[in-house]
């Protein structure tokens, strides 16, 4: 498909910068969408709140895209907002595409919360078995995953278009003020526990520490979503996706130590989580961004200890099924422990970290 046209929602983030790069290496015209778009090479900027309907049909005027990857949302204060918020986002943007002279395709990115449940529920109740596998279908609550399959579904209805829908574990990538950012969350816990002398202590319960995991590499997801807009037979379908390995967090906790040169401290069973660990922080970022040079002072931007707590503090273990796009010859992998280490890399490369 090279020489076609994208739409990539969310450019700026963790999924849609990632998914935009590799759209431009494979020789799309790509159009990264966002409130406020940043410098991208190869990608040309839309600016558009995707709550405003008008807006977002002026921004997107003329664009004919042969495909439209939706990789944003907007956390809120509750489920039910969360799914006012991010289904009309899903709503205005499919309304506000102009009529399609081809085929399009449509890929909507969201996560294993369809399994696992919403924020407000999230790992309660009677949930599915693991691995978790596609033909599991939806939790009887309220989830604002669901309401956007919801749009994207009636949108295909209406308009001829196919779909695809992707499922994360927690994304590993780039990029700054992500609200769910578990990587460079911990490469700044690491980098304080290291300038401080503080123990780098595991935050989450022991069923994580002991317990088989999986997670999702950001250029992993991008390719899986590439693939599917490409793939006849994946068109009208849902998958998983991680990277294809599974480990577990006794292991992977040394492994992080390791990269940055500190000694992970043993785990006697006590969740220690990040939100009360890194409280008090923000200061000392302050100081370790201007001993170090750093490019972005500001730990808020950087961190998202609520949400790393989260999946680090979950009572079960998840890992996840790829089966199905296996069998459509889906054979994208990637060790997760390498593209931790490539994150923090880039991180440090990018003068994020020290």
């Amino acid at each position: 498909m090279a020489g076609k046209t994208a739409i990539v929602a969310g450019a700026s983030g963790i999924i849609g910068s990632a998914t935009a790069d590799l759209l431009v290496r494979q020789g799309w015209t790509v159009h990264g969408l966002a409130r406020r778009p940043v410098a991208q090479q190869g990608v040309q900027p839309l600016a558009a709140d995707l709550l405003d309907a008008d807006a977002t049909r002026g921004a997107l005027a003329g664009v004919q895209a042969d495909a439209v990857f939706i990789t944003t949302w907007l956390r809120q204060d509750s489920e039910a907002e969360n799914i006012r918020v991010n289904a009309a986002m899903v709503r205005n943007l499919l309304a506000a595409l102009p009529a399609a002279d081809r085929a399009r395709h449509v890929a909507l990115v969201t996560g294993l919360k369809h399994y696992l449940g919403p924020f407000e529920a999230y790992g309660q109740g009677s949930l599915p078995q693991t691995p978790f596998r596609e033909e599991q279908g939806r939790l009887p609550v309220a989830n604002f995953y669901y309401a956007q399959e919801d749009e994207l579904f009636a949108a295909a209805a209406r308009d001829g278009s196919t779909w695809s829908v992707h499922r994360p574990h927690t994304v590993i990538g780039k990029a700054v003020g992500n609200a769910m950012n578990m990587g460079t969350t911990l490469a700044v816990y690491a980098t304080l526990c290291r300038e401080t002398g503080r123990p780098f202590a595991f935050p989450g319960s022991a069923a994580q520490w002991h317990g088989l995991t999986d997670m999702t590499d950001a250029g992993l997801l991008a390719e899986q979503l590439l693939w599917a807009a490409e793939t006849p037979a994946a068109h009208d379908e849902a998958f998983n996706v991680v990277n294809g390995d599974v480990f577990r967090w006794q292991w992977m906790w040394g492994r992080i130590a390791q990269w940055f040169g500190i000694e992970a401290a043993p785990f006697d069973g006590t969740p220690r989580p990040l939100e009360r660990q890194m409280a008090d922080d923000a200061s000392r970022w302050v100081e370790i961004a201007a001993k170090h040079g750093l490019v972005e002072g500001d730990l808020d931007r950087l961190a998202s200890p609520w949400h790393t707590d989260a999946d680090l503090g979950r009572p079960i273990e998840v890992v996840t099924d790829m089966s199905k796009s296996r069998r459509l010859g889906f054979t994208g992998y990637r060790a997760t422990d390498d593209a931790f280490f490539a994150l923090f890399e880039r991180l440090r490369a990018d003068r994020i970290i020290p």
